[in-house]
């Protein structure tokens, strides 16, 4: 039996895809690990590979189309299979997104459903697409208890989809009540109505999360940064003059961010319900703008990196997210997050933290400003204002104020990066 080709999930927070080119055209041989075809996520755009080998019969969505995860988009046919006649294959249903993305709060507990009835014999061999298994076991469903309705008894996306799954865990303790949306004031004829690109919808949803199930508090010191400056300028010199690339001063604030971080490292952790996960690694989360909102890709291992590595993965990263290149792993499990607005020229403000972690630094422009010098005379100075927005669950004031010490330290004796 012919074998549908599914719209997979390609990120954490994916609910569905725009099939951005087909790689494969109607009529190609497709063996699996094969790219197929390139589509969109909330993130980037990524490339698809095939499960299953075979002979691509026809595509079910055309490119610049958009999907839900799990909506069949192509047909394959096994070697050898001859094309179904007209009439002799089942429609493609579109399969529904799951209600809550994956960075949605936990729902609240909800009456146990009635175990399935088992629809096969226990041992017999079960059919499944490798995304149906997948999201199966993201449901917490038994695939012994689903009817395959694909071909052959084949269980599909659709299926696991419509199926009921383990009752829900109970809503952790503190968990804030949902919000109530207020409508807007409605539209003039003069007004545009914009519809919520996917990515737009995540950060919508993720931020929305944040403020309202996590107890923010906000911390803010004054950085001198005539020394940074003074010392990025040297860097700077020493390495165009050997053809070298150049620092920007993000690339000291980034470095320092880690630095400290490693230092203080209780701010390196997220909340976990009954427990406090502190990271290892410091995987540094980087807000970057985009077209259409904003990406955090993310240096691994940041602790290990010096200040030339850091600033060059910085800007291949940026350069890819700003093109919608990146690739999953490239943009999930970051465990602090910086957010720097003042090449935009703010001088200073608040993030919303990111979750699931516990803290988020923000930076701003540095400006020339009067200041108590030597001798309490007041001479010109460079300030950078630096802010931390914390998750009060895991860090408390006296560590987010030992963290932002240990920053400053850093960023007003940059040399100690440079060892």
């Amino acid at each position: 039996m012919p074998i549908y080709i599914e719209m997979p999930k390609l990120s954490d927070t994916m609910t569905e895809g725009t099939l951005v080119k087909w790689r494969k055209k109607e009529g190609d041989v497709v063996e699996v690990g094969d790219v197929i075809a390139e589509v969109e996520t909330d993130k980037a755009t990524m490339e698809m590979e095939a499960f299953d080998s075979g002979l691509l019969h026809q595509h079910l969505v055309k490119e610049g189309g958009k999907v839900a995860i799990g909506a069949q988009i192509g047909l394959l046919l096994k070697k050898g299979e001859k094309p179904p006649a007209p009439g002799e294959l089942p429609p493609p249903v579109s399969a529904k997104a799951p209600a809550a993305s994956a960075a949605a709060p936990a729902a609240a507990a909800s009456a146990p459903a009635a175990p399935a009835a088992p629809v096969r014999e226990p041992g017999a061999r079960i059919k499944v697409s490798p995304y149906a298994k997948k999201l199966a076991a993201e449901k917490g469903i038994d695939l012994a208890t689903i009817a395959g309705t694909g071909p052959g008894g084949r269980i599909v996306s659709a299926d696991v989809l419509s199926a009921k799954s383990a009752p829900a865990a109970p809503a952790a303790r503190g968990t804030a009540p949902a919000a109530v949306a207020i409508p807007p004031t409605p539209a003039g004829p003069n007004d545009q109505t914009l519809p919520l690109s996917g990515m737009r919808r995540v950060i919508a949803d993720r931020l929305l999360t944040s403020k309202t199930t996590i107890p923010h508090f906000y911390l803010n010191i004054e950085v001198d940064a005539a020394p940074l400056m003074k010392t990025r300028a040297q860097v700077n010199a020493a390495s165009e003059a050997v053809g070298g690339p150049k620092l920007t001063v993000n690339d000291f604030v980034l470095k320092a961010v880690i630095a400290a971080a490693v230092k203080v490292p209780a701010v390196n952790a997220s909340f976990a319900g009954d427990s406090i996960i502190q990271y290892g690694s410091v995987n540094l989360s980087v807000a970057v703008a985009v077209d259409d909102g904003l990406v955090t890709p993310v240096v691994r291992d940041a602790q290990k990196k010096s200040l030339g590595q850091i600033s060059t993965e910085v800007k291949d990263l940026a350069t890819r997210a700003r093109g919608k290149k990146l690739k999953p792993e490239e943009y999930q499990g970051g465990t602090i997050t910086v957010s720097n607005l003042g090449s935009y020229g703010i001088d200073s403000f608040a993030a919303i933290v990111n979750p699931p972690q516990a803290i988020i630094v923000s930076v701003g422009a540095i400006v020339k400003k009067p200041v108590v010098g030597l001798g309490d005379q007041i001479v010109v100075g460079q300030r950078m204002s630096v802010g931390l927005s914390a998750d009060h669950r895991v860090v408390d004031g006296a560590v987010g104020a030992q963290y932002l010490a240990e920053l400053r330290r850093l960023l007003e004796q940059p040399a100690l990066m440079l060892l």
